[in-house]
């Protein structure tokens, strides 16, 4: 079945990276299994009397960072709101925020891959209330984030995802998001000239959004819709559900916030700012072929990391591109992968990288042995010297290779029976009584000529 075309807008609610939430000294973090509760404080719980503190200078950098991002206009003055509702969640009964109807967002009127960006601003998160049980964890609230409002420039399901992938690489990128936390999306839904708008909210999956928008794509063009309202989308049944009809911006009856200072953002904060948004993806992906004479295959790997693209750009600076490139696309990534961590969470000193590679290149220590150490720089590194180096004495190797034939005669049969396995297990036995540090290349040459004798 062909997907139905739409006008579909997007809010986009990315965490920013803080040491502590927007209003005030409380830890900001959100940390999975985190014991609910511990992070809070009368501010961000509100409790009468508290008054919030000035808002997080971090958070605010990294708000214009996103919108000069996004190519927005940033504006000089922004002026705190208060956003009304009645939900649980919400324990001053409103939201702190730079949007509503008097509000001037951080930054306006953006154009990102395409997609005009109608504007983005920053806002504190709510608790997260659990409906079925009641209970509430204000360990979320008061959290610093950004909301980012498009135009209603999309047609279909894949656009809006591609185009969301493309937003979470820059924002890794800026390292001003939070991305292990997700993004939480409320997408805007109607059919021109066909049907009302409605909106999906809180989805926080980018394979969610496709399915919710095209089901809602499909659903409009089956049953129409009159009357703008608010739905939910339902993993598990795959399908959206009404919750309410559509507030306006009314029912938050948006006041100014009387406790909380205008920010003033004047040119040269912005040129600040602009001068610390690091090369696009795209950028460095062309600088990766063109400067390093890399295939786009190995370059896109490298790219989509800052960090470890980064770390390779410094590496290379001492080191042969192409040698080095394994080293950190192959045998780092796996390092990682196999700690379950990435490269900004361990501490794995550049020079030390680069000294490994060196003794491996310059045929002082083995290919073996040096990725035998790289597996020891997790969770920290260390200089590797004092290294028993490379065998390639032949006349060593042969009596290596003699010990581990005397000692492995069914191998041996097995070898000349065909099994080319055999020959890989005594290679093996080679390399792991001389642990690691024959020539791989001499010893598979003394291996063969004796194991055919």
């Amino acid at each position: 079945m062909q997907e139905a075309e739409g006008m579909i807008g997007l809010e986009i609610h990315v965490y920013l990276v803080t040491r502590e939430k927007l209003f005030c000294r409380c830890i900001s973090s959100r940390e999975k299994g985190l014991k609910a509760n511990v992070n809070i404080c009368p501010i961000c719980t509100g409790q009468p009397g508290a008054k919030p503190m000035l808002p997080n200078k971090t958070a605010v950098e990294k708000a214009v960072q996103i919108g000069i991002m996004l190519g927005c206009k940033i504006n000089e003055k922004l002026a705190w709101q208060r956003k009304h509702y009645d939900w649980p969640d919400l324990p001053k009964g409103f939201q702190n925020t730079l949007s509503g109807k008097w509000a001037s967002p951080v930054g306006v009127n953006g154009k990102f891959f395409g997609i005009g960006v109608t504007e983005m601003h920053l806002e504190e998160d709510p608790a997260a209330w659990e409906p079925d049980t009641g209970a509430i964890d204000y360990n979320r609230s008061g959290l610093p984030l950004v909301e980012i409002v498009t135009e209603p420039d999309f047609s279909t399901a894949e656009e809006v995802t591609d185009w969301l992938k493309k937003l979470l690489h820059h924002l890794s990128y800026l390292k001003a998001a939070d991305t292990n936390a997700g993004i939480k999306v409320d997408v805007n839904v109607s059919i021109p000239d066909k049907t009302e708008r409605v909106e999906i909210k809180n989805i926080s999956s980018l394979e969610s959004i496709r399915e919710a928008i095209a089901y809602e794509l499909d659903r409009q063009a089956k049953e129409g819709n009159k009357k703008r309202e608010t739905r939910r989308w339902d993993d598990m049944k795959g399908k959206t559900v009404k919750m309410r009809d559509k507030e306006s911006g009314e029912d938050y009856r948006f006041i100014a916030d009387p406790d909380l200072k205008w920010i003033v953002i004047d040119r040269k904060f912005v040129e600040e700012m602009k001068g610390k948004i690091p090369q696009t993806p795209e950028e460095k992906l062309e600088k990766l072929i063109k400067k390093y004479k890399l295939d786009e295959y190995n370059a896109e790997i490298l790219a989509r990391n800052i960090d470890i693209v980064g770390f390779y750009e410094k590496v290379v600076e001492k080191v042969d591109a192409k040698f080095a490139l394994s080293w950190v696309t192959v045998e780092l990534l796996r390092l990682l992968n196999t700690h379950q961590t990435a490269l900004d969470k361990v501490d794995i000193n550049v020079e030390h990288f680069i000294a490994l590679l060196r003794l491996v290149k310059e045929g002082k220590i083995t290919e073996l042995q040096g990725k035998q150490i790289l597996k020891q720089f997790c969770p920290k590194s260390f200089m590797p010297s004092g290294l028993a180096g490379k065998i390639t004495d032949v006349k060593e190797l042969e009596k290596v290779a003699k010990d581990a034939i005397a000692k492995n005669a069914k191998a041996v049969a097995d070898y000349k029976n065909g099994e080319q396995k055999a020959f890989d297990f005594l290679m093996g036995e080679i390399m792991r009584a001389t642990e690691k540090r024959a020539d791989y290349k001499i010893a598979r040459d003394v291996l063969g000529r004796l194991v055919k004798k």
